[in-house]
Formats: C-alpha cells, structure tokens, sequence
C-alpha cells in the first residue's frame, strides 16, 4: 500500500476494538447519544504520519456508524484521536475516506 493510500476494508482485529472502546465516550459525545453496543466489524487504514483508522462500528439492531480515527506516530505518542463520526451508516454502507 503506498502512502496516503486507504487500504482494502478488512475484519476488525483486537487492536481495532480497543481503539474503540477508547474512542467510544468520544464518539458519544459528537454523536450526541449513547451507545450500548460498540462492536468494531470491518477498518481500514490510511498511513499519513501515523495511521487513520476508518472504523465500522456496530451500535445495536442494525444501526452502525463510522469512525475516523488518527494514531500518532510512537514516537509522537501514539495517541489516539477521534477526527470524525458518520451516522447512522447500515451494513452494507462501504466503509471508505471521509
């Protein structure tokens, strides 16, 4: 994948649930409700110093939103950011730059 390119959409992995459940009081906040369900189901990524995450997230009945997530660097931290929210999205919704 070069850089700045976004990645094939690919199955949620741990490491992408736990950006999740970090961002998750984030994401409430921008959406402005809460979510009692908060699964991570497919991502992919963008490399532009440090990683953009593009997150479907399930949050209940067939109800999903997307999420746009910058990592910094390592050597930056490695802080996590929520940059944008997107919903409701539904499954079949392709997940993709926004």
């Amino acid at each position: 994948m070069k850089c700045g390119g976004v990645a094939e959409a690919k199955d949620a992995t741990p490491e992408v649930q736990q950006i999740c459940d970090e961002v998750k009081p984030l994401a409430e906040e921008k959406a402005g409700k809460k979510f009692d369900v908060f699964v991570a189901k497919k991502f992919t990524t963008q490399v532009v110093a440090g990683t953009n995450f593009f997150i479907k997230v399930l949050v209940g009945g067939d109800e999903y939103v997307h999420m746009r997530v910058h990592k910094s660097l390592p050597h930056a931290g490695g802080k996590l950011e929520l940059n944008a929210i997107q919903t409701p999205k539904a499954d079949h919704d392709p997940i993709g730059f926004f």
